[in-house]
């Protein structure tokens, strides 16, 4: 992947993802009230409001508001450019990580807006099948969840291929 489509393909990735989270957590935030239930698919799916003044499962709401800024705030955001630069400098990267990676990034960004605009991040669905459930998430949510599980199937697929690599040359 060339440099210039490495770069075009995150940064769309990343306003893409920071797009969709936001727009599907303005339409919660006006549509749903807070704490309000609406079944979408039996018990398995279900849309309900609530403002998390923490980051996942509400870890760290109860911080000091200056350590909160710094822990939920100042320190993420510096990861996530962090990561940026990566997909920028490494030449090696593949083209599967920099997708996955521009996910992370833009969830992240989704989420840390809401945490520096409101105080709280916006979270409304929630699924459940059998004993599994989850808690309450947002779209911001599903693309950190979406790129890492992207990051874990290319570690898979490289090792396959380096099995295969090994296995021929034997």
């Amino acid at each position: 992947m060339s440099r210039f489509i490495k770069i075009f393909v995150s940064i769309l990735l990343i306003c893409c993802n920071i797009s969709c989270d936001q727009l599907t957590k303005e339409k919660a935030r006006s549509e749903i009230s807070t704490n309000e239930t609406i079944t979408i698919v039996d018990d398995h799916f279900i849309l309900t409001k609530v403002e998390n003044t923490g980051a996942a499962m509400s870890l760290g709401e109860n911080l000091n508001p200056k350590l909160k800024i710094v822990v939920l705030q100042a320190v993420p955001l510096l990861v996530l450019f962090l990561m940026f630069l990566y997909i920028l400098r490494e030449k090696k990267l593949s083209s599967l990580n920099v997708i996955a990676l521009s996910f992370i990034i833009g969830g992240g960004v989704g989420n840390i807006y809401d945490r520096i605009l409101y105080n709280s991040v916006t979270d409304f669905m929630y699924l459940e099948f059998g004993g599994l459930h989850t808690g309450i998430f947002n779209m911001a949510d599903v693309s950190v969840v979406v790129g890492t599980l992207l990051i874990l199937l290319n570690s898979i697929l490289t090792e396959i291929d380096k099995n295969r690599f090994r296995n021929a040359s034997l």
